[in-house]
């Protein structure tokens, strides 16, 4: 019985990761792809390659939490391991069906929570830890991301643009007996500079990925008396994680890639960095958290940033009927002054092939407060409906997860 349900725990732990790769691949390279700076499949080997790197060193943190920390390691006998697995892979499958990121983070943490009421092992202290930096942590990104907007992106943005491509950014000829990667003639040595550091960033997030979400799938199974090692579980998940990349994943590519936000390739290194690195901290520390979450925080705090600075900070504190509305929910501008699009394209624009904004010269950046049109318009900043969409499945999953669960371990144990 027990050799029965080691090896369906460690069926349901594939089924988890491969489910977490879908999701973490499609937040991790979503800009790159959307952009055509690589390929799906580029983007699935670069993110198994630094997911696992995540994984084996810093990830090590998060299993230990995860495993032992939440509810006693004793409480994972075979039966809750395979129950836990299984709650938080069914929760994450429903949010990939519906090519959304997911927080695996939260969800897996809400199976392991429906296990610790119903045994009465819950470590509360550290929930109560836990709890706050799912709080705390999208709430820096949103800050970080909305101070860079107000105060540092136009600066940055006046320096950087980037040529569209009408093919991907690397190509391969195939005339000769070996085929031949070469860079798009038309690309510029800053074309060059901006494309690698998008993609070194989406590694750099890669890895934050395999930091935070290798407990996820394995924790429930690495532990004392525990069906795997700390390194077989790595090694597992980072398994999974692949499955889930060449597959799934490229319905969570093409949605962050192009649905959630048309982002400026500049705006997509920025959050990718405020995102991984509050991430990439929590989980040094051993505290499960949410990359999708993280990220997303520093979008809408970056949006919001560019928005406001049409206003001073007393006349936001104060608005007047003639002063432009600030809309917090989608951090949009509405306002009755001419708008126009950014002066780099969007991801969205060179997904789609269309042409950037007219006109090379970028102009001086206006004061924050002074007259003059707004450097983005509302759907390059944030999509309200694919916000929506997002933010009901990150309730909705841990939610989930320990509804279900609780009374299905109250039963079994």
């Amino acid at each position: 019985m027990v050799s029965l349900l080691t090896v369906a725990g460690i069926a349901v732990a594939v089924f988890v990761g491969f489910n977490i790769g879908g999701s973490s691949t499609g937040v991790a390279f979503g800009p790159a792809v959307g952009s055509r700076l690589v390929r799906k499949a580029t983007a699935g080997v670069l993110f198994v390659g630094f997911g696992f790197l995540g994984a084996w060193t810093v990830g090590r943190n998060v299993i230990a939490t995860m495993s032992s920390s939440i509810v006693p390691a004793a409480q994972f006998t075979p039966i809750a391991s395979v129950g836990v697995l299984f709650f938080t892979g069914a929760s994450l499958l429903i949010s990939n069906l519906y090519g959304v990121p997911a927080s695996t983070s939260m969800t897996a943490v809400g199976a392991i929570v429906g296990l610790g009421l119903a045994s009465g092992t819950l470590n509360q202290a550290l929930m109560f830890v836990i709890v706050s930096a799912w709080i705390v942590a999208p709430l820096v990104s949103l800050a970080i991301g909305l101070v860079v907007g107000r105060y540092v992106y136009p600066y940055l943005d006046r320096y950087v643009a980037f040529t569209k491509f009408d093919l991907h950014f690397v190509q391969i000829d195939r005339s000769g007996t070996i085929p031949r990667p070469y860079l798009n003639q038309n690309a510029s040595p800053q074309d060059v500079v901006g494309s690698l550091s998008v993609v070194l960033i989406g590694c750099y997030m890669a890895f934050s990925a395999g930091a935070s979400n290798a407990a996820n799938a394995v924790a429930p199974l690495v532990g004392e008396g525990g069906a795997l090692t700390v390194d077989q579980g790595v090694l597992l998940a980072v398994v999974a994680f692949g499955l889930g990349s060449f597959t799934i994943a490229r319905r969570t590519l093409e949605t962050v890639g192009d649905d959630i936000t048309e982002l400026p390739i500049l705006a997509s290194l920025i959050v990718s960095v405020v995102g991984g690195t509050v991430i990439t901290i929590l989980s040094y520390l051993g505290i499960p958290a949410s990359l999708a979450v993280s990220t997303t925080s520093a979008i809408i705090g970056l949006g919001w940033g560019r928005a406001s600075r049409a206003a001073t900070l007393s006349e936001l504190a104060t608005p007047t009927p003639e002063q432009s509305e600030l809309d917090v929910a989608t951090g949009a501008l509405v306002t009755s002054r001419a708008e126009e699009a950014p002066a780099s394209p969007t991801i969205g624009d060179i997904a789609r092939h269309e042409e950037p904004a007219e006109g090379s010269e970028v102009p001086d950046v206006p004061d924050i407060g002074a007259e003059g049109p707004a450097d983005l318009d509302e759907r390059s900043l944030f999509d309200p409906a694919a916000a929506k969409r997002i933010v009901t499945m990150w309730v909705l999953t841990p939610s989930l997860a320990v509804a279900v669960s609780y009374p299905v371990f109250a039963v079994l144990l």
